[in-house]
């Protein structure tokens, strides 16, 4: 209760640029956590539906029925748009249709797999940003907090060391939660870049076989 009062005191004698890096702080930790939630839930069933969706579609009778196989398992579409991708033929009268069938087939493919890997890697910009950056807004509202507090005491003609104290190790408690802010979307990040990076080579690694499956005689 008495570090509740504390704080609600100090948001009380914060000014505005103070105030404004809190809340700064505050959207970008919830925004962070939110994606690390979201993302962990995702690509983990990423993960699982390739380890169950590729087996299951290798052992099925023809690319047709491997599909069908995929629609109840690819809960992330990540697999059924290469199937597509492989299936599809280019509009007639194209630039698409105007090179060699396997060099359609390989650009179809290879655009499915980017639109498929722009999906997995959504959010992982905002977890660099709020990593790479909340700590140096945490030492702004620090500096800013400490400068502040100098220039009231200066006002106030009172720079004993008792009055210093207090206001800067109030004023460090930005750098702390700038720290506590970045290092979770840090973790995870690395984390997700892993997983992604796993899903990746599982995918470019089925993209390469649909080709080769499609350009067999």
């Amino acid at each position: 209760m008495q570090s509740l009062s504390a704080l609600g005191l100090h948001w009380q004698a914060a000014d505005g640029v103070a105030r404004l890096v809190a809340l700064l702080l505050l959207v970008m930790s919830i925004s962070s956590w939110v994606l690390i939630l979201w993302r962990a839930w995702m690509l983990t069933r990423a993960r699982r539906d390739l380890q169950r969706g590729l087996p299951l579609f290798w052992a099925a009778a023809d690319i047709t029925a491997g599909r069908q196989q995929l629609l109840h398992l690819d809960r992330e579409g990540l697999m059924v748009p290469l199937v597509d991708a492989a299936l599809s033929d280019s509009a007639p009268g194209s630039l698409g249709a105007a090179g060699r069938p396997h060099a359609q087939l390989t650009r179809r493919l290879r655009d499915a797999l980017h639109l498929v890997l722009a999906a997995l890697n959504r959010g992982q910009v905002v977890l660099a940003t709020v990593g790479s950056t909340a700590p140096f807004i945490g030492l702004f509202g620090t500096v800013w907090g400490i400068y502040h507090a100098l220039q009231s005491m200066a006002g106030a003609g009172d720079f004993s060391l008792d009055k210093v104290a207090g206001p800067v190790g109030e004023a460090l408690i930005m750098t702390a939660a700038g720290l506590a802010v970045a290092i979770p979307a840090v973790l995870a990040y690395n984390l997700f870049g892993k997983w992604v990076a796993a899903c990746e080579a599982e995918l470019e690694g089925f993209a390469h076989d649909l080709r080769e499956l499609r350009s067999a005689p």
